[in-house]
C-alpha cells in the first residue's frame, strides 16, 4: 500500500492493529498510580419505593472501605439530566427504578469495593411500578403532554376511503451491549482541578454534568477520551458512571477507577425506547396510502433524558420514504418504573419507520399483492410529491434508482417466485422475501447541536498533530478526517497525528451522536487547515514575489504556487523562521437547518441516507427458529471517503438491527426488576446469525447534493434500518403458512416464539 492516503482509497482503521492484537488502550487499560482507589455503587432492589431507612454502617466498616457517598455528599447539583432534571445521581427518598444508584464506595480493590456495597441494610415502603406502555396509558403517566401533528384532514379522507385497515404494532426494547463497558478513572489536581477519562459520547457535557455536581466551573474539569468500545447511544447522555467517580476522587482526594460489571450495567442503564403504534390507514385499489391516523407511544422510564427529541425523531420517519398526504399522528411519552430509556442508534427513527413499513406490509397482503410494488407506488417523487409531513422538500431523492437497481442485482422478482414453489412442496420449513427501503435525515433535530471545533498544529519538521471534538467509537472518525487533512495538506496519511478528544483543547463540542461526527468534525478540521494554508499563502507570495492568482496546488508533499514549487517541509521551516503562525483553530456550523419545534414545520436535516435491503430467510413453522439465508443491500454513501469502513458500518449497523428486530428482547417482572441483565439471558447475535449470502454495495452513483465534506454520505445509523427486511422476510413466511391469504400478526423482535404464535393465530383464525 503507497503511504498517501487518498480520499475514496481504502485505509485501515487507525487503530486497527491494536484493536486485534489488545494492544488498544481503553478506559479500565489506563495504569494507576499507586494510591488508586476502585468505585462501586450500591443501587435499589425496588423499582418504586419509598426509602424508610438506610444503614451503611456495616458497608463504610468493610475491609478496604475508604470512603462511602451518598446524596448528602454532593456539594452541587444531585442531577444528570442533560436536557430535563430527573436523573438524580443518587435517591434521596423515593426510588423511581429497580438498580436507581443509593450510594458509592471508594476500596482499595475493585473487588472489595463490590462486596462492601452489599451489606446496605435498607427498609423500603414499597409502592406499585407502572412498568410497560398500557399501564401508563391508562393511568395517564406522560413525561410531556401529548404532542399532536396533523396535515391535511385525515379524519375525513378516511371515512371516504374505499379500503381501511385497523391494527396496533409494538417494537421492543434493546440493549446496547457494547465491547467496553461503563468506565471512568479520575485523577485529582490541584486546586479541587480533576481529569476524567471517560467511556462517553459527549466529553463537554461530561465537564459541564461534573461541573454543576462539583458546583465548580467548568475549566476545573477536564474530560479525556481516547476512544471507546462502542457506544451506539448508550454513552451519549450516561454521565451516571463518570459523575460518581468524580465525586470519589473529589471526597478522597486520590485517584478513582470506577467500572461497572456487565450484570450492573445493564441494570442500572438506559436502553432503547419501546415504542408502540395504533392506526387506522385508507388506501385505494392500487395500494396508495390517502390517509392515515397514528397513536405513536414509548416506554420512557424514569425520567425525561433525551425522549422529547428521540420521539420527535419518530415523528419525523412516521413516512420513511413515502408521500403521505393526510397524516395524523398523537405521541405519547410514557413514564414507567424502568431504567431512563435513552439514546440507540437510530434515535427512534428506526421505530417510526417499522409503525410505516408494517402498515405498508398489511395493506400488501389486504389488497394480494407484492409488497414490493406496493413500496414503490407510495415513494416520494421528484418533482412532485416531494414535501415531508413537516414541510421539507426532498431535493436528492434516489430511493427509485436505489430500488429498481437492488431489484435487479438481487434477482428478487425470480427469487420471489422460487420461494412460492418452495414453500408449496415444503410442510415444515418456509421461506420469506422482503424489500424495504431506507431515507433517514442526517443533522441534530436541536439547531445549536449542529456545530463543531477543531485544532491543528504544524509542526517545524513538516508534521501535523490534529484534535477535533468527535469520539472514536470504532467507526473509523479519526481515519477518515486524517484522510481529509493529509490530502488537504497533500502530505501521507501517516505525517497526522490524532491525539484523543480532550475538552481542553476543543471546547463546547457536541455528542459523537445524530450520524454527524465526520461531517461536523471534519469540515472543522479542514476549516482549520484552510486558515493555516492561507498564512502560508501569504507568506510565500510576500517573500517569493509571486504575482500569479491562481490557488496553491498542495500536492506530493509539495506547495506549488504559480510557476513554483515548495517541499512542504522546507516552507514549512521558512515560515516559522519569519514567524508565520502554524496553528489554528477550526470551526463548523451546518448550514440551511432550520425547525421550529412547536409548530413541526422546518428543514430539521442536511440531507437524507437512502438505502435498500432484499432479505431471505427461512423459517421452521414446528420451533420458530429462522435462519437469514441472504441478504442484499444498496446503501447511499455519498461520495465516500475510505469505502472500506463505509462497508464495516453498513454490516455491522445490519447485523445490529437484526438483533433489534429477531433475537434481541428486554424483560421485566411485574415488579419492575429487569431479568434479562447478563449475556445468559440477554442474546446478541452471534458469528452464526450473520447472513449466510451478505452481498453489500455501495450506491456507486451516489453524491451529497450538499457541501459536506467529500460529497460523501454518513453510515453510522441508517444501515441498521436495513435490517427491515429481515423482520418483514420473516412475515412474508409466516404469511405462507396461509397460503398468503391471511395477514400475520407479529411484533418485534420476531424471536422464535412470536413466530410460533403467530403462525397458530393464523390457524385459528
Amino acid at each position: 500500500m503507497r503511504k498517501e492516503a487518498l480520499i475514496n482509497e481504502t485505509r485501515p482503521h487507525d487503530s486497527a492493529f491494536k484493536h486485534v492484537s489488545g494492544f488498544a488502550e481503553y478506559t479500565d487499560d489506563i495504569k494507576e498510580p499507586e494510591n488508586t482507589l476502585y468505585g462501586a455503587i450500591g443501587w435499589s432492589k425496588k423499582a418504586h419505593a419509598i426509602i424508610k431507612k438506610i444503614d451503611l454502617t456495616k458497608v463504610k466498616s468493610s475491609k478496604g472501605v475508604v470512603s462511602v457517598v451518598t446524596y448528602i455528599d454532593i456539594p452541587g447539583r444531585n442531577d444528570v439530566g442533560p436536557v430535563f432534571d430527573g436523573d438524580p445521581i443518587f435517591a434521596n427518598k423515593k426510588i423511581e427504578f429497580y438498580g436507581q444508584p443509593l450510594f458509592a464506595v471508594a476500596a482499595n480493590t475493585t473487588e472489595l469495593a463490590r462486596k462492601a456495597v452489599l451489606k446496605a441494610k435498607i427498609i423500603y415502603k414499597e409502592l406499585k411500578p407502572i412498568v410497560t406502555i398500557q399501564e401508563s396509558l391508562n393511568k395517564k403517566k406522560l413525561l410531556f403532554k401529548v404532542r399532536k401533528i396533523k396535515r391535511g384532514n385525515a379524519t375525513k379522507i378516511l371515512s371516504k376511503s374505499k379500503n381501511k385497515l385497523k391494527g396496533n404494532f409494538t417494537t421492543g426494547s434493546q440493549e446496547h451491549f457494547y465491547l467496553e463497558g461503563q468506565a471512568a478513572f479520575v485523577i485529582p489536581k490541584e486546586d479541587n482541578d480533576l481529569v476524567v477519562y471517560s467511556s462517553t459520547q459527549h466529553p463537554s457535557e461530561t465537564q459541564q454534568i461534573i461541573a454543576k455536581m462539583l458546583n465548580q466551573k467548568s475549566n476545573s474539569i477536564t474530560v479525556v477520551v481516547r476512544r471507546i468500545g462502542g457506544g451506539f447511544g448508550g454513552k451519549e447522555t450516561n454521565f451516571m458512571t463518570s459523575s460518581i467517580c468524580s465525586l470519589l476522587a473529589y471526597r478522597t482526594k486520590c485517584p478513582i477507577k470506577l467500572r461497572l460489571d456487565r450484570d450492573d450495567d445493564i441494570i442500572i442503564t438506559g436502553k432503547r425506547h419501546e415504542f408502540y403504534s395504533d392506526y387506522e390507514v385508507g388506501f385505494n385499489d392500487d395500494g396508495e396510502i390517502k390517509a392515515l391516523k397514528l397513536k405513536l407511544a414509548s416506554n420512557c422510564g424514569m425520567s425525561p433524558d433525551l425522549s422529547y427529541a428521540i420521539n420527535e425523531r419518530a415523528l419525523l420517519h412516521v413516512d420513511n420514504a413515502y408521500f403521505i398526504s393526510n397524516l395524523e399522528v398523537d405521541n405519547y411519552l410514557c413514564k414507567t418504573n424502568i431504567s431512563t430509556s435513552t439514546a440507540f442508534r437510530g434515535f427512534g427513527g428506526n421505530q417510526g419507520m417499522m409503525a410505516i413499513e408494517n402498515i405498508i406490509d398489511n395493506i400488501s397482503r389486504y389488497l394480494n399483492k407484492d409488497p414490493c410494488e406496493i413500496r414503490k407506488i407510495n415513494f416520494y417523487k421528484k418533482n412532485k410529491k416531494n414535501i415531508t409531513h413537516y414541510g421539507m422538500k426532498i431535493e436528492d431523492n434516489v430511493i427509485n434508482e436505489i430500488f429498481n437497481k437492488l431489484i435487479k442485482k438481487s434477482n428478487y422478482k425470480k427469487r420471489c417466485l422460487e420461494i412460492k414453489k418452495y414453500n408449496s412442496r415444503n410442510k415444515y420449513k418456509k421461506k420469506g422475501i422482503a424489500i424495504t427501503p431506507v431515507k433517514f435525515g442526517i443533522s441534530f433535530t436541536t439547531i445549536h447541536l449542529n456545530q463543531a471545533g477543531a485544532l491543528v498544529h504544524i509542526y517545524t519538521d513538516g508534521s501535523v498533530h490534529l484534535n477535533h471534538g468527535g469520539i472514536e467509537m470504532g467507526q473509523g472518525t479519526h481515519t477518515k478526517i486524517a484522510q481529509l487533512v493529509s490530502k488537504s495538506f497533500g502530505i501521507p496519511y501517516e505525517k497526522v497525528q490524532i491525539s484523543s478528544t480532550n475538552t481542553s483543547k476543543v471546547p463546547n463540542t457536541s455528542a459523537s451522536a445524530a450520524s454527524s461526527t465526520t461531517d461536523l468534525n471534519g469540515a472543522a478540521a479542514l476549516d482549520a487547515v484552510k486558515k493555516i494554508k492561507l498564512n502560508l499563502e501569504k507568506f510565500i507570495r510576500s517573500k517569493y514575489k509571486i504575482m500569479s492568482k491562481n490557488e496553491p496546488l498542495y500536492k506530493n508533499e509539495s506547495i506549488i504556487l504559480g510557476n513554483k514549487s515548495f517541499k512542504f517541509k522546507n516552507i514549512i521551516q521558512e515560515a516559522y523562521l519569519n514567524r508565520i503562525s502554524l496553528s489554528s483553530t477550526g470551526f463548523y456550523s451546518t448550514p440551511k437547518i432550520n425547525f421550529d419545534k412547536e409548530k413541526f414545520h422546518g428543514r430539521p436535516f442536511l440531507y437524507f441516507c437512502y438505502g435498500a435491503s432484499v432479505t431471505e430467510v427461512t423459517i421452521d413453522t414446528l420451533t420458530g427458529e429462522n435462519i437469514v439465508d441472504r441478504v442484499d443491500i444498496l446503501h447511499d454513501a455519498g461520495n465516500a471517503i475510505n469505502p472500506a469502513l463505509e462497508l464495516g458500518q453498513i454490516e455491522g449497523g445490519f447485523v445490529q438491527g437484526q438483533g433489534w428486530l429477531t433475537i434481541e428482547e428486554i424483560k421485566w417482572k411485574s415488579n419492575g426488576q429487569i431479568t434479562t441483565f447478563s449475556p445468559s439471558t440477554y442474546k446478541i447475535p452471534a458469528v452464526s446469525d450473520v447472513p449466510k449470502k451478505f452481498n453489500v454495495e455501495i450506491f456507486k452513483e451516489g453524491k451529497n447534493k450538499e457541501n459536506v465534506v467529500n460529497k460523501s454520505k454518513t453510515t453510522g445509523e441508517p444501515p441498521l434500518m436495513l435490517a427491515m427486511s429481515v423482520f418483514f422476510a420473516i412475515k412474508d413466511a409466516i404469511a405462507s403458512t396461509s397460503n398468503y391469504k391471511k395477514i400475520p400478526v407479529i411484533d418485534a423482535p420476531a424471536t422464535p416464539e412470536k413466530i410460533l404464535m403467530s403462525i397458530n393465530r393464523l390457524k385459528k383464525n
